[in-house]
């Protein structure tokens, strides 16, 4: 009875740095309700966004309020620190950036406004619990709540038969990735005895002092840590776990997949350097040992072969596609090559290039998709064809998209050459030490990469501004004010963070304090 009322007491004191959760879950609930009162008023579309934008920022001002010193919450199954938090900003970023994009659009009709709202409210609150989850079971937990919603989101066009088959494909590839990863968390678990990310490295080492036969207890270690790679893999989409992005991207509403390509993306790097870089090769010797122990497999090196084949995968596929959804979608996979190289790095500076890198990202990338939504709901068409003569229909859109475009490419003055730059700068400074030749050659592989992307960039900047349309255009409707503030504003940052970026540095330098017990 005294432990019962111990946990509670530590799950009530847990509550209240738990305060911009509770609001989304909340949050969530009363969307659906409004949804219900809302449902014959006449500006219920503009009440619901503004209902969800609302809740969003509740969750934001709470977290303001929060403490700033790292710590633990319910029993050391959650994290509060400043690597958590940068991540919840984000995902609030492109959270709100969403609703805003969706708010004025056709994608959903009118009566499935609201459910949209608050399932994406729902896929918000499990993207926090995986930036802040510093305990396997609620890694899975908060895992499993992003991709049933996911599910749900990708095939919410109803009789859309591309949506159906976006949202199948999703489940399939899915529930296998979570099942594979839940094996290998229980061969962890039964040889470990915890699930506490935090003290696999201490379990291990009393492991190895225990006697157990070496070749053994390496190959479960190897064969545990393979299986929970394949499920992290498949949240950012990394080869060969990635067979389900562009077909979900391309199926699923534009304004879901804007969000998909950044929101999910973001949460699930941010598990994987807290498992990969805080408990397989951070920088202490506790966490060196537990690397070692793992088979003793030079696990920053396997993770840079990820990389390559990723990015390459990615820039070489893309090449070949004139639907641009789907040109995004294996964008978005080269991408998250070029992120496993900061995780290869394996350093403090590798983690603060992933930051900085998807802080742009999300920018840039809502930015490309809401250029799509545009020119989709002028000629009906996502083929690169129909961005033929934009420049003379829409000078801005034409514009905003050559910037975000030049950005994803790495091209200086954008701020994804920062980005990037931050990334190889990483790759590069271990090439003095141990290892160093196969991160010289990560590094060039990287750089002819990008080489490769701008090729497929250009393409569709040469249609905008270049080409001839095939046939007289129809005339486009007229664009929503909502939208050019958004087009300009996103330019805007990114050309101004492209000259500036002091201000990402000193945040991501001040939220690289990553809580591991």
């Amino acid at each position: 009875m005294t432990n019962l009322l111990s946990l509670v007491d530590v799950n009530l004191a847990s509550a209240a740095s738990f305060r911009p959760e509770l609001a989304l879950t909340f949050g969530t609930m009363a969307m659906f309700i409004l949804d219900l009162f809302w449902k014959n008023h006449p500006a219920r579309p503009a009440r619901l966004a503004t209902g969800a934008l609302l809740v969003l920022g509740v969750a934001a001002a709470l977290l303001v309020s929060q403490p700033t010193a790292p710590g633990s919450l319910f029993n050391g199954m959650i994290a509060t620190d400043g690597f958590a938090t940068f991540f919840k900003w984000l995902f609030l970023l492109a959270a709100g950036l969403t609703v805003l994009i969706s708010a004025p659009g056709k994608d959903f009709p009118p009566a499935r406004l609201g459910e949209f709202y608050a399932l994406l409210m729902a896929m918000v609150l499990g993207l926090f619990l995986m930036a802040s989850a510093t305990d396997l079971l609620m890694v899975y937990l908060s895992i499993e709540l992003v991709s049933l919603v996911s599910y749900v989101l990708a095939g919410f066009k109803k009789g859309d038969r591309r949506a159906a088959e976006a949202s199948l494909k999703y489940v399939i590839y899915g529930g296998v990735a979570s099942g594979v990863m839940l094996f290998g968390m229980s061969y962890l678990f039964g040889l470990l005895g915890t699930t506490s990310i935090g003290q696999l490295a201490g379990r291990i080492q009393h492991l190895q002092a225990s006697g157990l036969p070496a070749a053994a207890t390496k190959l479960t270690l190897v064969v545990a840590m393979v299986l929970i790679t394949a499920g992290v893999g498949y949240k950012i989409a990394a080869v060969p776990w990635h067979m389900w992005c562009p077909d979900v991207y391309e199926g699923a509403p534009t304004p879901f997949t804007a969000f998909l390509s950044v929101g999910p993306k973001a949460a699930g790097f941010a598990v994987a350097l807290r498992l990969f870089y805080g408990a397989l090769s951070g920088p202490s010797a506790v966490t060196a040992g537990f690397g070692e122990a793992v088979g003793g497999l030079p696990w920053p090196a396997i993770i840079g072969v990820m990389s390559v084949a990723t990015m390459t995968l990615g820039n070489l596929t893309a090449l070949a596609q004139t639907n641009l959804k789907r040109l995004l979608a294996y964008s978005s996979i080269a991408h998250a090559g070029y992120l496993l190289m900061g995780l290869s790095a394996a350093s403090d500076r590798g983690v603060q290039a992933i930051m900085i890198y998807l802080l742009i990202y999300v920018v840039m990338n809502l930015g490309s998709f809401l250029v799509v939504i545009l020119v989709a709901e002028a000629t009906g068409s996502e083929s690169i064809l129909d961005y033929r003569g934009l420049a003379k229909r829409h000078p801005l859109a034409a514009t905003a998209f050559a910037v975000f475009l030049f950005s994803l490419t790495g091209i200086p003055p954008f701020a994804g050459f920062v980005g990037k730059w931050y990334l190889f700068v990483a790759v590069l400074d271990r090439v003095p030490g141990p290892g160093g030749n196969w991160y010289a050659v990560l590094a060039i592989i990287g750089a002819l990469n990008s080489a490769v992307s701008l090729y497929y960039y250009v393409r569709v900047v040469r249609a905008m501004f270049i080409d001839q349309p095939y046939a007289e255009p129809r005339q486009a409707p007229a664009t929503p004010l909502m939208y050019q503030l958004l087009l300009s504003a996103s330019a805007v940052a990114v050309l101004v963070f492209g000259l500036w970026w002091t201000p990402m540095i000193d945040w991501t330098s001040a939220s690289l304090q990553i809580f591991k017990g």
